[in-house]
């Protein structure tokens, strides 16, 4: 089966499932699939996702696994208990082939925030697999010949000695067997300049660094669940902060937008933040933006991350590099160019909360096309209270 240990997920789920537990533990959600890749027959392969689902529902965290959780210092000993009883239940899917458009299917996740925060990431891995072994044939060789060629030229370009990446990629990877087998050579290649993955399984397995902090949901849900719409953002980084009391503090920028953000964003948290993280629009404009607030808060820009991990790529991460270097501290995490790059042309898929507590949700993308909502009226809504223009 494709998904064998509920550690195979990104670090930032549960870290946000901590907080949930802990300040809002009887939200309830709800979570839509979308594929964005346009032609895409996954409704034929419907069978072989439920199975896999099944199966994903019947795992449990070993002793071994909450042992390697307790060892996190970031995470509190009543929520590693609480993962040693906690299991994901099926009730709260509901899978179908699409009533409306012949090829496609239809996922819906609805239940205790709580309880179904951890189901995005092995789901879209199950996805993932399940249409690339039925479409495609491995090619291993290539897969390696592809990831050695980018170590090399990160590795042997001069000046670029401190340029650090990981891997985000547990998403939309090829299989798990390569997400595997790539890791160490990506490791035994890079050295230094790897720093670890989003995985928190394949850091536990191969003793890297476990990466993340939050994701879009968490500071969408406290549109739901904070005072005020307005002051949405605001309530969701203080929560985080009285959370982990300065521990894994990068902010995620763009749930409405960077405008909105840094109007939020104010001289308190430039202080408070260890940096930023950049998921849409241009992260050049971006980073001089970032920059800029930090040093007109009167926070020192040397000592700030920004963190980009937009559909990145080696030549990317180099340009990134080499325009911010001396001035800021640069994080990189590269997703599906490493985890999903045999040959295959890789699926544009997400699972995005949708509603929490009965009320609509959004993420106002940088970028044309991120956004996910499926109420236009609080759309509007939301434009006008963080006063948006209409182009998102």
């Amino acid at each position: 089966m494709i998904i064998q240990s509920l550690l195979d997920t990104d670090l930032y789920k549960f870290t946000m499932m901590q907080a949930v537990l802990h300040q809002h533990p009887g939200a309830i959600v709800q979570y839509r699939f979308k594929c964005r890749t346009p032609g895409i027959d996954l409704a034929r392969f419907i069978d072989q996702i439920s199975a896999e689902i099944d199966h994903l529902c019947s795992l449990r965290f070993t002793v071994e696994e909450l042992d390697y959780m307790r060892g996190l210092r970031y995470l509190k000993p009543d929520f590693v208990d609480f993962l040693g009883l906690f299991h994901l239940d099926r009730k709260y899917i509901d899978l179908r082939p699409s009533a409306s458009v012949p090829g496609e299917i239809e996922l819906d996740i609805s239940g205790p925030w709580l309880h179904t925060i951890p189901f995005e990431v092995p789901l879209l891995a199950i996805i993932n697999e399940v249409w690339f072994r039925n479409t495609s044939e491995p090619d291993f060789a290539e897969g390696e010949r592809r990831l050695q060629a980018k170590a090399t030229l990160l590795r042997d370009t001069p000046g670029f000695e401190s340029c650090r990446i990981a891997d985000y990629g547990s998403r939309r990877r090829y299989s798990r067997h390569w997400h595997g087998h790539m890791l160490p050579l990506l490791r035994d290649a890079l050295g230094a300049q790897f720093v670890g993955t989003s995985n928190v399984h394949f850091a536990r397995l191969y003793d890297m660094t476990p990466h993340g902090t939050m994701a879009h949901e968490y500071l969408q849900a406290f549109q739901a669940l904070g005072p005020r719409l307005r002051d949405s953002q605001v309530a969701a980084l203080e929560a985080w902060a009285r959370e982990y009391r300065g521990d894994l503090g990068i902010a995620l920028s763009d749930v409405v937008g960077l405008e909105a953000f840094l109007r939020d964003f104010d001289m308190y948290f430039c202080k408070l933040f260890d940096g930023v993280r950049h998921d849409s629009g241009d992260p050049f404009v971006w980073g001089d933006r970032m920059l800029a607030h930090f040093k007109a808060n009167r926070a020192d820009p040397a000592s700030k991350i920004l963190v980009f991990s937009d559909g990145l790529d080696i030549d990317k991460v180099m340009r990134l590099y080499d325009y911010f270097r001396g001035r800021c501290q640069v994080a990189f995490g590269i997703g599906t160019n490493l985890t999903n790059d045999l040959g295959p042309t890789p699926l544009n898929i997400v699972i995005k909360m949708v509603r929490c507590n009965g009320q609509p949700v959004a993420k106002l993308s940088d970028s044309p096309g991120k956004s996910m909502c499926d109420d236009l009226g609080y759309l509007a809504y939301l434009r006008q209270v963080f006063g948006l223009d209409d182009a998102r």
